[in-house]
């Protein structure tokens, strides 16, 4: 299974079902599109999408599967299309709240639905980056 040496650092940090979902999607996609990494490496994270929303530098199980945002509930994948990198952007603004509040933003009490994803987005990155120096 190539997708086991190919896992990013914040799969890696997740619960086994997100390592699953990644690797067999990798892996699929792999044998489907006749080796074409870049393009197996987004769809294994589309897939990682669907149960999955990224808090810090890891994934957690979604409460109820779908789509995270605009683009994944788009059919079919774009290289260029705009995503919320991980983040639940369909979720209720309260669940964002919560979210933000587990990564500690200030500020969020005040903050639109657009403004708390945003500033998710920023968080998860910033503790991506911390960890990944580790």
């Amino acid at each position: 299974m190539p997708g086991k040496d190919e896992v990013p650092s914040t799969v890696k940090r997740s619960d086994d079902k997100a390592m699953r979902t990644w690797v067999a999607t990798y892996d699929s996609a792999m044998e489907s599109y006749d080796g074409d990494g870049e393009r197996a490496h987004r769809m294994a994270f589309a897939a990682l999408k669907h149960t999955h929303e990224k808090v810090g530098d890891h994934w957690e199980p979604k409460e109820q599967n779908g789509p995270s945002d605009e683009q994944a509930a788009q059919p079919g994948l774009s290289a260029d299309g705009k995503t919320a990198g991980g983040v639940a952007a369909n979720a209720s603004k309260q669940h964002l709240y919560d979210v933000a509040k587990k990564l500690d933003i200030s500020g969020r009490s005040s903050m639109s639905k657009d403004e708390l994803v945003e500033a998710i987005q920023k968080a998860n990155t910033r503790e991506t980056a911390k960890a990944r120096k580790k």
